[in-house]
């Protein structure tokens, strides 16, 4: 019952989760006060809007998939940012930093490196507070902050299932670690594109700020807190474990938990514990380091999980529910990368990544099992996973919550006097005129 409830899903069970996204979107835009005070109480009330009514509807198995959402989803999730959050704060990066167009513009390429080697959170937290640093003297810099989602939050974490979890999750079902390689010139002319636009922009801006203010640091470059790479270190580490070691399961109120995973969470926090005990506060305190972005992320996310379930229970019905029409036109890579990315923009982009790759397996190789078919798949019709893991990752750009990591460096750059852009003024002036565009160039060159 649990698998089969999302083939007859009412598609009003849906508006709970556009009600969250457009308060996300609307109110802190026209009732910033408000939003700021009950930003929680929205996110609950949204949970609840659809909470009740799918329980009320499907009883035991909603409650089942609730519970699983929340046990094997949301809390590995918010374990995972938040020592990646707790371990990176504890790393200040000293030096004569200044935000010129070509400094920026190497930060942003060696981010986007680090994002698929480190995770785009880890890279994210790491190098978000030197960027802002280096460019609080200027004026103009919103931008920079916003490419920076762009590349280091997401596009630079495709080439490794360490970079972004749909690409993990495909490592897990038996795509091999070094797959995603045959990414490198999609991803190659993505960053290309991305980091030209940035540069023209930046020197643009640049040429119009006041040249008096450029600070005179004399400042010798050191890293504070390395104790901290050791920990980032160990987070890799015990999330690459968890998908190689097979332990026995256990059950938690009803859902199956692999040990290994459950093993991992409690390193992670370990890890985060260790960071916090173990690095000097001055360090934090240099950081401007504080607990906001984190706990915004943890209370908006917890909302959105439970919201988006009658989405992701549709998409999972496949040919069978209520988005039949949808899954049954896509014949071609490029229908899959742009399919697949769009509803990354907005929903998990691990199970979206998880339900095209499941439908690319059922189009070419029904009744295979999983394991066999994404070999076969690989060997035969490689560019369609190429498509599928190109669009989890590269479209996690085009919203604020596409990929988790947009929203923590959004809220770090606004606690650090950096004037974000809206939700929707994110989309229309930045992601619609650079990443849509570059995704249309990607298309063409690679999936037609």
């Amino acid at each position: 019952m649990v698998e089969e409830i999302g083939v007859h899903m009412p598609l009003w069970l849906t508006i709970p989760f556009a009600g969250i996204l457009l308060s996300i979107a609307v109110l802190p835009l026209v009732a910033p006060h408000f939003w700021h005070k009950h930003f929680g109480k929205v996110s609950a009330f949204w949970a609840l809007a659809c909470g009740i009514p799918f329980v009320l509807l499907y009883k035991g198995a909603a409650v089942h998939s609730i519970l699983h959402t929340i046990l094997v989803e949301y809390i590995p999730f918010l374990v995972l940012l938040g020592a990646l959050y707790t371990i990176a704060g504890g790393i200040y990066i000293k030096g004569s930093f200044v935000g010129r167009p070509v400094f920026n513009s190497v930060l942003l390429f060696i981010g986007a490196m680090l994002a698929s080697l480190m995770g785009t959170t880890g890279a994210a937290m790491l190098l978000i507070r030197p960027l802002i640093r280096a460019n609080r003297w200027r004026q103009y810099k919103t931008f920079t902050v916003v490419f920076f989602i762009f590349l280091v939050a997401n596009i630079g974490g495709a080439l490794t299932p360490l970079g972004d979890p749909p690409l993990f999750l495909g490592f897990l079902k038996g795509v091999p670690f070094f797959f995603t390689l045959k990414l490198i010139p999609i991803w190659a002319t993505a960053v290309a594109i991305v980091l030209g636009i940035f540069f023209a922009v930046d020197s643009y801006f640049y040429a119009k700020e006041d040249k008096t203010k450029i600070p005179n640091p004399d400042e010798k470059f050191e890293i504070l807190g390395k104790i901290n790479f050791l920990f980032l270190f160990g987070v890799l580490a015990a999330v690459l474990l968890s998908g190689i070691v097979h332990l026995p399961q256990i059950n938690v109120l009803g859902v199956h938990l692999y040990l290994q995973d459950v093993l991992r969470d409690i390193a992670l926090v370990v890890l985060g514990v260790l960071s916090l005990l173990l690095t000097p506060p001055v360090v934090r305190e240099k950081n401007e380091f504080t607990w906001f972005p984190i706990k915004e992320v943890a209370i908006l996310f917890i909302g959105i999980f439970i919201a988006m379930i009658p989405c992701l229970k549709i998409l999972e019905a496949g040919e069978h529910g209520p988005a039949g029409s949808l899954i049954h036109i896509l014949s071609e890579p490029y229908h899959y990368f742009w399919t697949t990315g769009v509803l990354s923009s907005f929903l998990d982009n691990a199970p979206t990544y998880l339900t095209f790759l499941m439908t690319a397996l059922g189009k070419f190789y029904p009744g295979v099992p999983v394991k066999e078919a994404v070999h076969k798949l690989i060997e035969t019709h490689s560019l369609y996973l190429e498509a599928i893991s190109a669009g989890a990752v590269f479209f996690g750009a085009v919203t604020y919550i596409g990929n988790a990591p947009n929203f923590m460096v959004a809220s770090i750059a606004r606690e650090q006097g950096v004037e974000m852009p809206s939700f929707f003024g994110y989309i229309i002036k930045y992601s619609i005129p650079v990443l849509i565009t570059t995704f249309v160039v990607l298309t063409f060159l690679f999936f037609m």
